[in-house]
């Protein structure tokens, strides 16, 4: 189990009943979100992880694919690179995105939960922490 801080370094604070997806190919973050179909979702209660679950995204449109991922009660998904398309169709659907994330699976999750993801290490190369941008749609209607 992982204990969580209150703010997770990405502008929003966890919450009870939270999902987070993360994108994820070999163990890792997947490098480019639009074609990767491989998903965890991440459920945390009480500020640890409670479930986690493996899933297969099935859609490749980018407007299917973000009313998929939003089906499944997603509140963030974190992601490697991601085209500005897809990440808008995700907004639209009331998921919030943390893109152009790398590293291993597992201490990318630990550093979100710990507020540490952006930290440079977990930055795409070229991405440089002060023009890293996080957009989402507040107040998300029923979570």
């Amino acid at each position: 189990m992982i204990k969580t801080k209150k703010n997770t370094g990405t502008g929003f604070a966890l919450q009870n009943g939270m999902r987070i997806a993360i994108s994820h190919w070999l163990r890792r973050v997947s490098p480019l979100f639009d074609v990767s179909d491989k998903l965890y979702l991440i459920h945390i209660e009480d500020g640890c992880e409670t479930r986690r679950e493996r899933i297969v995204l099935v859609s490749r449109d980018p407007f299917g694919r973000a009313k998929e991922v939003s089906g499944l009660g997603t509140d963030v998904l974190i992601c490697g690179a991601i085209s500005h398309v897809q990440e808008s169709a995700l907004i639209f659907a009331g998921v919030q995105v943390v893109g152009f994330i790398c590293g291993e699976f597992e201490a990318v999750l630990v550093a979100f939960l710990c507020g540490q993801l952006l930290d440079s290490r977990f930055l795409m190369p070229g991405r440089h922490r002060k023009r890293q941008r996080f957009r989402f749609r507040r107040g998300r209607g029923g979570r």
